[in-house]
């Protein structure tokens, strides 16, 4: 349990925060909490890739599978996470701990991922498939070697607006027993601490941005084609 849970706190006169206590208590309690976080939030977008890819070539192949898709997912997404967590930990039968956390994060982010491979899927252009075709390749090897690679940066961005939602989301998840930064958020609130909830708040935005930051990066990089137009005009 992290040290901060026994109350071991500095006067109330040190302002918004205690630089004492922080320089203290940095590397034992916020900085497993940060890396907890990152733990979370990037398993969960891991498992929702393996989940959702697939689900959106199937639905990209087989148009009548994209509308019952979208709309479970769309309702995964709708529901609030306070309620989602009561759901898996109360009607479903989770016990408290990252599993429902997970659980919940992969939910909220499959709705964006499927719908970004479906339309990547969907903006490659028929002329490059029938070259592809025309070439000799199978339908697999043209999924594989071109509409997959083309529709790459679609997807990334996709993952781009995951990630971020699932970092936000994941602060609450520490409400039932997750981990990560919401510890130090939810504990500064009870025990009226502003140290605890301001170096949580602040590393999940600074997490949340940095994340973003390195999917634009990613999504770049899978579309050459876009720079080369930027700097021709």
């Amino acid at each position: 349990m992290l040290a901060f849970f026994q109350a071991e706190f500095a006067p109330e006169d040190t302002g918004l925060i205690d630089w004492e206590w922080l320089g203290d208590n940095f590397t034992e309690d916020v900085v497993p909490a940060f890396f907890q976080h990152i733990f979370l939030c990037f398993v969960s977008l891991a498992i929702a890739i393996a989940i959702s890819v697939p689900l959106g070539i199937l639905a990209a192949r087989y148009r009548w599978l994209y509308p019952p898709l979208t709309a479970v997912t769309g309702f995964f997404y709708t529901i609030p996470s306070f309620s989602m967590f009561t759901i898996l930990l109360f009607v479903v039968g989770l016990s408290v701990g990252r599993t429902p956390a997970v659980i919940a994060l992969v939910l909220y982010s499959l709705l964006v991922l499927i719908r970004n491979v479906v339309t990547g899927l969907d903006s490659v252009p028929p002329e490059t498939k029938d070259a592809a075709r025309g070439m000799g390749l199978t339908d697999r090897q043209i999924l594989w070697r071109v509409e997959l690679p083309l529709a790459l940066p679609v997807i990334v961005a996709g993952m781009r607006i995951a990630i971020v939602t699932v970092i936000g989301i994941a602060v609450i998840g520490a409400y039932i027993g997750a981990g990560g930064l919401g510890d130090l958020i939810f504990d500064g609130i009870t025990r009226d601490f502003p140290t605890l909830y301001i170096t949580g708040a602040v590393l999940a935005t600074a997490l949340a941005i940095g994340a973003d930051l390195l999917f634009v990066g990613a999504e770049r990089l899978m579309s050459p084609w876009s720079r080369r137009a930027r700097g021709a005009t």
